[in-house]
């Protein structure tokens, strides 16, 4: 763990990591593992109020809602536009 950095900042990155790599098996073989990342990465972002003990689903559900809508609509999965 680097000094400075919370415990809990450490195991919040391996609870995302692990995220990755669920969704990655789930959709990998459609969408560019760049963008399972940054689906993660943006529903913790929008999930940052929420209980700490329920994050990991939290987060790992609406990023996988977020992926299926991105395959059906062709959407950017994080809402931004370009």
């Amino acid at each position: 763990m680097l000094s400075g950095c919370p415990a809990g900042d450490d195991e919040r990155a391996r609870e995302a990591r692990r995220t990755d790599r669920r969704l990655l098996a789930e959709f990998g073989a459609l969408v560019a593992q760049t963008t399972v990342t940054r689906v993660v990465r943006s529903c913790r972002d929008d999930l940052r109020g929420a209980p700490p003990g329920a994050l990991p689903e939290l987060v790992e559900r609406l990023a996988r809602q977020r992926l299926h809508q991105t395959l059906q609509l062709g959407a950017d999965p994080t809402g931004a536009t370009a």
